[in-house]
């Protein structure tokens, strides 16, 4: 919404779009020019892989929550660690549910005009989270 700080509104996202599955939210808060800069599963782009990364996600965990541990802003960009968790139900990235709890952290870098997100980058700890899962081997102890 106009008048919003970037940093509510990114909270809105978090909430609505990834808390809640809510995916006409991403057409609310994200520009129709929306850039995506994370690979996206299957040809979308744009807002379009937006809702496809929502729909992958909630898939695998339909509890899933997203909670914004720490952000910083400056000018037109958000930076923020944001933690996802929830159970494993859903098939994910091929792999079968596990029915397992896991708690992951991802980078958010994004560049908002006119209070809508425009351009989106991050980094997923992906190895955590299949580490956690038991689809990766978890790292040797240290002796």
């Amino acid at each position: 919404m106009i008048g919003e700080s970037n940093a509510q509104v990114f909270r809105r996202v978090m909430d609505e779009c990834f808390g809640r599955g809510d995916l006409a939210a991403v057409d609310r808060h994200f520009r129709e020019d929306f850039q995506e800069h994370e690979p996206v599963p299957g040809p979308q782009t744009g807002r379009e892989g937006v809702k496809q990364i929502i729909r992958v996600m909630r898939g695998a965990f339909p509890d899933l929550r997203a909670s914004i541990e720490d952000f910083s802003e400056v000018g037109d960009k958000l930076w923020a660690r944001v933690r996802f968790s929830g159970t494993n139900t859903g098939e994910l990235m091929g792999a079968p549910a596990t029915e397992k709890w896991a708690s992951f952290e991802a980078i958010d870098c994004v560049r908002f005009v006119d209070s809508r997100l425009a351009e989106h980058w991050d980094v997923v700890d992906m190895l955590g989270l299949l580490q956690q899962l038991g689809h990766a081997p978890a790292p040797a102890a240290a002796h």
